[in-house]
Parts: structure tokens; C-alpha cells; sequence
């Protein structure tokens, strides 16, 4: 619940909801209704300056690291986004882009907007800056983009979120290295491993290591077999070994924030420290709306 409260983020500072709370006090206009609206208005506002005040935090704090050198665990990076082999095509628009979100709304008699249906993809792209790419795993991310596309028909409207092939980038999250350079490999386990299965076929291990046809093992065959195990198991680490490294970035599992946004992160702090005061100013609007309906129920 919290993942998909953080992720949505970007829709809830935007969602209007204490708007409906002073229309909703407007229309009941008693002093209790009021107290209890105003209430719940400073505990959102007081909430969501938090979450912004963090999320300022997070990205000022965090130093850009470049992908060849970049450490496991929570990084920050910028560069360019790529598809990660065919390019995507927007669910509405049917145009090649990275990642899409997508909403249909429909009006119906009382002229309000109701959504029909909505999505957003969950395939992986590519970051590349001058010293290698990464791979980008959006899933859970809490992506800002200024790619907004909105047209309507008839009684719907339909509206697309995008980021698009060139965008520069800036993702913060998980950063794990695979291949070979990062491969942990124990021979001896992986030799014991192999021998436990050939055992799985001994008419098979019998015909490559019983040299005297007796049906059975003994220790200088059995040294043989487990040298054969060796050269297989070393043989596996060399191929695995050449394997090329892949750089990933995804959610990370503490919870820290993922963030994906083609707005660059000097205009997404600008952004957060918006938010942050326009947050506050709620907050310490609402206290006070309660100190006057306080003091005007004395009266």
C-alpha cells in the first residue's frame, strides 16, 4: 500500500482532494463539519510536505555517479534513454517512446469526467552515458515527465504520458552489476553439485568411469570422475566469466525512493521545493481556519 501511495505520488499533489474538502465544508457549513475538515486538511498537507521535503533531500543529497564506476546499492544517474530492442509503442497514440502512462475518460450526463480505463507500460530501456548504458527496470518508479499529450472525441478524453527515445534521464534507485566480473562461483560446490547429478544416471557414470567393468566405483575411478567434474566446472566459470556485465537499476527494496523524470534534476529540486512550501502554507493555513472556528464557536 505504501509502494503504490509513493508512486502515485505525482497524481496525489495534483489530485485536488483538498479542494473537494473546502467545497465538501462549503456545502455542510457547520462549525464540527469544519473542525473536522479542516483537521483532516492539515494532516494531508502536513503529510505530503514531508514526503516532498524528502524527496528534495534525497536528490540534492545524492552525487551523480557514472555507470562504469558506479557502486552496488542507491545510486543516482543521468543520460540519455534508448529502447531496449524494439522501440514501444504508446498504447493511445501508437508512437515509438521508452515508457508510456495512459487514461480514457468518458463525460457523462452531469457534464463530469469519469476514467474507463488506464495503464502504463512496465517494459525495460536503456540509460547510456559516456562510459556505458544501464538497463532501466521503471516497475513501482515514481516517473515525472513533460511529455503530456491530451485529445478529445466525441464524450472522451484521452490523454498519454510518454518519455521518448533522446530524453536525457535522471533515475534514481537500485544499482546491481551481473555477469561475469560479478559472478560469485565456489568450484568445490559447483563440482559437488555436478557429480550429484551424474549419480542421478550411474548406468551413465558407470559406462564413462568403471575402467575394470565391475559395476562399481572404486577410489581411483572415483578420482577420475571428480576430475572430469573439475574441468567441466572450470570450463562453465570461463564461459560465464567472458559473459559481458549488465547494469541495472530498479526499486530499491528498503523503500528509498525510484525516480525516473526527463526534467533534469536541477528543475525536479525546484519542483520538490515548490511543492514543500505550497504544502506548508496549506498546513499553516488550515491551523488557522481551526483556531477561528474555535474561537467563533465561544461565541
Amino acid at each position: 500500500m505504501m509502494a503504490s501511495l509513493r508512486r502515485q505520488y505525482g497524481h496525489l499533489v495534483t489530485s485536488g482532494a483538498q479542494l473537494l474538502l473546502l467545497l465538501l465544508g462549503i456545502y455542510l457549513h457547520t462549525g464540527s463539519d469544519w473542525l473536522l475538515i479542516l483537521s483532516i486538511m492539515a494532516a494531508i498537507s502536513i503529510l505530503a510536505w514531508l514526503s516532498a521535503l524528502n524527496r528534495l533531500r534525497t536528490i540534492r543529497d545524492t552525487p551523480t555517479s557514472k555507470i562504469a564506476s558506479a557502486a552496488q546499492g542507491y545510486v543516482e544517474l543521468a543520460g540519455r534513454g534508448y529502447p531496449f530492442g524494439e522501440p514501444l509503442l504508446g498504447q493511445l497514440s501508437r508512437l515509438p517512446c521508452l515508457w508510456y502512462r495512459y487514461r480514457i475518460e468518458q463525460r457523462n450526463t452531469e457534464n463530469e469526467w469519469k476514467t474507463t480505463d488506464k495503464g502504463e507500460s512496465d517494459g525495460t530501456f536503456i540509460l547510456r552515458d559516456e562510459t556505458g548504458e544501464c538497463v532501466v527496470d521503471p516497475e513501482q518508479a515514481e516517473i515525472l515527465t513533460r511529455h503530456r499529450d491530451q485529445w478529445r472525441d466525441g464524450d472522451y478524453r484521452y490523454t498519454e504520458w510518454k518519455l521518448i527515445e533522446h530524453d536525457n534521464l535522471y533515475v534514481i534507485g537500485q544499482f546491481r552489476t551481473q555477469g561475469g566480473s560479478s559472478l560469485e562461483f565456489n568450484t568445490q560446490e559447483e563440482i559437488g553439485a555436478l557429480l550429484a547429478e551424474w549419480k542421478k544416471d550411474m548406468p551413465a557414470l558407470l559406462r564413462r568411469f568403471d575402467l575394470d567393468g565391475n559395476g562399481m566405483l572404486d577410489t581411483q575411478e572415483w578420482m577420475l570422475a571428480r576430475s572430469a567434474a573439475r574441468r567441466e566446472v572450470e570450463k562453465m566459470k570461463c564461459e560465464a566469466e567472458a559473459q559481458a556485465d549488465i547494469h541495472i537499476i530498479s526499486r530499491p527494496r528498503n523503500g528509498e525512493l525510484f525516480l525516473v523524470s526527463n526534467l533534469g534534476q536541477a528543475r525536479l529540486m525546484r519542483h520538490y521545493l515548490l511543492w514543500s512550501w505550497a504544502h506548508l502554507l496549506i498546513f499553516f493555513g488550515t491551523l488557522g481556519g481551526i483556531g477561528w472556528v474555535l474561537q467563533a464557536a465561544e461565541f
